[in-house]
């Protein structure tokens, strides 16, 4: 009798997300750097992994691309890193997004996948300005979007990548001359090396360690 060995097939991952996710596949991304943290433990074969962020993307944005760049790619695992466009765009261009819809789209887009049974994680939006001392202008809206999405991944069961927390925390230690930006982004907003490094190894450590 003839046993055909086949490797499993690997576990298809979409990040789903705004700009900082766009730029996430790019050389020294954290998407990229996902991928070279999977070939250093050995695990390159177990997972795919594909970006599907748009720049200036908000939560109602994800909510209608969700049919068409997420759900028809059949993923296992889907991770949905959205809020800072909803925050920011809210003062400077008038087009962000309320807490109350934000909230709704939010938790819709994650009953969407698990109803295909698809696994999902969720990060809570990182800063909009890295001063610690609490005078970003967006400090207590993206504090609030932050707690939003803490409490939908809790009462949905999915896991969480808490980036709000954990830039401050990094913030506090190495941002002794409270800078606007510079430390983990380039603008307040987008990765920089360091920015790419923390991401990937808190996403790493959540959903493939």
């Amino acid at each position: 009798m003839n046993v055909q060995n086949e490797n499993p097939k690997p576990q298809r991952v979409v990040f789903f997300g705004d700009s900082i996710t766009e730029a996430g596949v790019n050389p020294g991304g954290y998407i990229a750097l996902l991928k070279d943290l999977l070939h250093e433990n050995g695990k390159t074969e177990d997972y795919e992994l594909i970006g599907s962020g748009i720049g200036g993307n908000k939560v109602y944005d994800l909510f209608f691309r969700l049919e068409k760049d997420v759900l028809s790619r059949k993923p296992d695992i889907v991770v949905i890193w959205i809020g800072v466009n909803d925050v920011w765009h809210k003062s400077s261009f008038g087009t962000g997004t309320d807490a109350d819809k934000f909230e709704l789209m939010y938790m819709d887009i994650i009953s969407r996948l698990q109803n295909q049974g698809i696994k999902v994680f969720c990060g809570t939006p990182a800063c909009i300005g890295e001063k610690t001392d609490h005078s970003n202008q967006q400090d207590g809206d993206l504090n609030s979007y932050s707690s939003i999405i803490r409490n939908i991944a809790a009462s949905k069961g999915i896991g969480l990548m808490d980036f709000r927390s954990k830039f401050l925390e990094y913030n506090m230690v190495h941002n002794k001359n409270n800078r606007p930006s510079g430390i983990l982004t380039t603008d307040g907003v987008h990765l920089n090396d360091k920015g790419n490094n923390l991401v990937a190894q808190l996403i790493f450590e959540t959903i493939f360690k």
